[in-house]
């Protein structure tokens, strides 16, 4: 990356937006996988950065705050480009004035969601066997229709929501995806597609980048092609290249996602060069996450603990080769590690999932809690469920937390884990997460791990494909 001075010539990184948001009377920055809410001050340097040099920044910014030197501007750039939403090289977008986002209500409150999970359908093509859709899906077959999805997209956006991820299943099979992309994009929120890209065409394509499309998620299985197309269960490689190609070609930013396990983990660093290849601007290595199919199948997708520190290896050498060009995001699993993840940065705080059939959860596996107390658009308006339902509630916030988290100095920052993970491993969706150190129920993973190093699981099963 560049080094900053006067010079400089700040712009946004490829899939960045600088958008206002009215419940929260704030300026962010909108990217693909991410918001970041502004201060005053960071939000007048992200408005001025429309082409020029950090000097000139840093003298319009001297007719409102007294003392202003290029040396601040340059602290504030130097973060955001450690961050990749803000190159200084002068090949940056410049950031266009936010569009106004609406009323500011007249009382907001906390906490005020950023993101919205939007399952459109769970109907797909592939058979991945990690999949975390769940694995009894006809309670999902009455989908919600176009109408019920863009009222739930005026109600996120009420509620603070700056960005959707539409997902499923395979989000191209709703007719009406368009139709809800251009909705999001006028009421001023972030769109990102989540994909197999297998049913994409140029027109699907065209009709999205016309909607405002801001980004797109492309999974791939594997670098081999055979091994890909028989975790996809159709041959598939080649079509995922065929929609890369169409992504770019479109100018729209694209991540490429692959999910890492004992079958394809000892090829990432292949599996990293073909994401660059694809032409990723980002490029997502992420372990299996535990949920539906990928709990059903874990035995035989953990990998053991010698090819995760091979991984984290690979991991180091991918980022010295391909950092400076792609952002490399590693997601680390937690069953061969001593510390949660900070799932959802706390329950209910700043993320919310609409399943097909309308349920709302606080994140996309906790619909297998029992007696969650979830409930549906179709039923109670989205704000209501976020603010008063039980679901969101019942672990919201760290009043809920038994010992040791109740005690522990990272309360606040690991929210004491997964609560879908502590149901799955122990049976009790309030217990400290296993894959903490601290807790008593630790050595359920070491267990499951010794399992899985045995070899003797077999293969894992596919997952089901409804009719598409």
């Amino acid at each position: 990356m560049s080094a900053i001075g006067a010079a400089s010539r700040p712009g946004l990184c490829p899939g960045v937006r600088l958008a206002h948001d009215p419940v929260r009377d704030q300026l962010a920055l909108l990217y693909p996988e991410g918001v970041l809410l502004l201060n005053e001050t960071a939000g007048e340097v992200l408005r001025r950065c429309t082409g020029g040099t950090v000097a000139a920044i840093a003298e319009d910014l001297g007719d409102l705050y007294a003392g202003v030197s290029v040396d601040d501007v340059v602290a504030l750039l130097d973060e955001l480009v450690d961050r990749r939403v803000v190159t200084v090289d002068g090949s940056g977008r410049p950031a266009r004035p936010p569009r106004p986002g609406g009323e500011r209500p007249e009382t907001p409150r906390h906490p005020v969601p950023t993101g919205l999970l939007a399952e459109l359908t769970y109907r797909c093509p592939l058979k991945c066997a990690y999949c975390s859709n769940p694995i009894e899906l006809a309670a999902y077959a009455d989908e919600l229709p176009t109408g019920d999805w863009l009222r739930v997209l005026d109600e996120a956006r009420r509620l603070g929501v700056l960005q959707v991820h539409l997902s499923g299943g395979e989000p191209l099979l709703r007719r009406d995806l368009s139709e809800l992309v251009a909705h999001a994009n006028r009421l001023g929120m972030y769109t990102n597609l989540v994909t197999s890209g297998i049913p994409l065409t140029e027109a699907a394509l065209s009709a999205l980048a016309t909607a405002g499309i801001d980004h797109l998620q492309l999974s791939i299985q594997d670098s081999d092609p055979v091994a890909a197309d028989a975790v996809a269960g159709l041959p598939a490689h080649a079509r995922k290249r065929a929609a890369a190609a169409m992504v770019r070609r479109h100018g729209i930013p694209l991540t490429v996602n692959a999910v890492l396990h004992a079958g394809n983990i000892d090829r990432l660093r292949d599996i990293a060069a073909l994401g660059v290849e694809l032409g990723a601007d980002r490029l997502e290595l992420a372990h299996t996450q535990f949920y539906g199919w990928g709990w059903r199948n874990r035995a035989s997708l953990l990998p053991s603990p010698e090819q995760v520190e091979r991984a984290r290896q690979d991991v180091a050498a991918v980022r010295d080769r391909y950092g400076d060009r792609v952002e490399i995001v590693h997601v680390a699993p937690d069953y061969h590690g001593d510390r949660p993840k900070p799932c959802m940065h706390g329950w209910g705080m700043r993320q919310l999932v609409v399943a097909p059939n309308g349920d709302v959860l606080p994140c996309l596996a906790a619909g297998q809690i029992p007696d969650l107390g979830t409930e549906n658009v179709r039923d109670r308006a989205l704000g209501d469920i976020w603010y008063a339902s039980p679901a969101f509630n019942r672990f919201r916030g760290t009043d809920w937390m038994p010992d040791p988290c109740r005690g522990c100095a990272l309360r606040e920052v690991d929210f004491g884990g997964c609560r879908c993970q502590a149901y799955q491993l122990t049976g009790d969706a309030a217990r400290t997460d296993p894959a903490c150190g601290l807790s008593p129920d630790h050595g359920l993973l070491a267990a499951v791990v010794s399992d899985a190093a045995r070899g003797d699981t077999g293969p894992p099963v596919p997952r089901r494909v409804r009719s598409v």
